[in-house]
């Protein structure tokens, strides 16, 4: 996707063959390799988003790179981290659901500045989930308004949640039924910048490449994008 971002003419047609599979389930594209494949040859195009993520990387250095599914700066990027080293013989869903407890049980809320577009906030926070589209961690649908050619970021702040607030809302994610929630705002914008009070994991599409401080810039149309008709 790096490779052929904002590149006249190319399409990306994609057959599902990992574990999480978060990318594609905001299109529809089809998880049977058959389907998939008359996608790929027949399906009409779709201009999308892109997001531009700037941060640090673990070697001290600033980065660059696009994403085109979610970002996330705080918990979610331990969880990936530790779901990616782990076993995913049963799935990506249960893979990421068991990384999710064993993270949270050791995490401790950090104190975050965000700023979307001309809104700031600061707070004690678990997370910030920066979306272009609606799912991450093995079909958490994370942001269920978010749509991924509308110019515009869902930003899911996710506050000082308790283990029972963890209990009683993860199940709900997987149907996208967890928000409204008292620990949660949701703001828009095309530009969000995240700062701590000590350097926290970023997370892009599933990997875990740095920390903050981070910026992310919406990039309109970016990204051609083959999807069922």
């Amino acid at each position: 996707m790096n490779g052929i971002a904002g590149r006249a003419g190319v399409d990306l047609a994609i057959l599902p063959r990992g574990t999480g599979r978060d990318f594609v389930r905001t299109y529809g594209i089809p998880h049977r390799l058959g389907d998939a494949l008359r996608t790929a040859r027949d399906g009409p195009t779709r201009e999308i988003d892109l997001g531009r993520a700037t941060f640090r990387s673990w070697r001290g250095e600033a980065a660059e790179t696009y994403f085109a599914n979610i970002a996330s700066a705080g918990m979610s990027g331990a969880i990936a981290k530790r779901a990616n080293e782990s076993s995913k013989v049963l799935g990506g869903k249960v893979s990421y659901f068991w990384a999710t407890f064993a993270v949270f049980a050791r995490w401790r809320s950090s104190e975050l500045t965000v700023t979307v577009g001309d809104e700031s906030r600061r707070g004690r926070m678990h997370d910030v989930v920066v979306a272009n589209g609606r799912y991450f961690g093995g079909g958490m649908m994370i942001c269920p308004e978010a749509e991924p050619d509308d110019g515009l970021f869902d930003v899911l702040l996710i506050g000082d949640l308790t283990k029972r607030d963890l209990l009683l809302t993860l199940p709900k994610t997987y149907s996208g039924k967890h928000l409204p929630h008292p620990k949660a705002e949701r703001l828009r914008g095309s530009t969000v910048e995240i700062d701590a009070s000590k350097p926290l994991p970023v997370e892009l599409d599933g990997e875990h490449p740095g920390t903050t401080p981070a910026r992310f810039e919406l990039v309109p149309r970016a990204l051609r994008l083959r999807v069922p008709s």
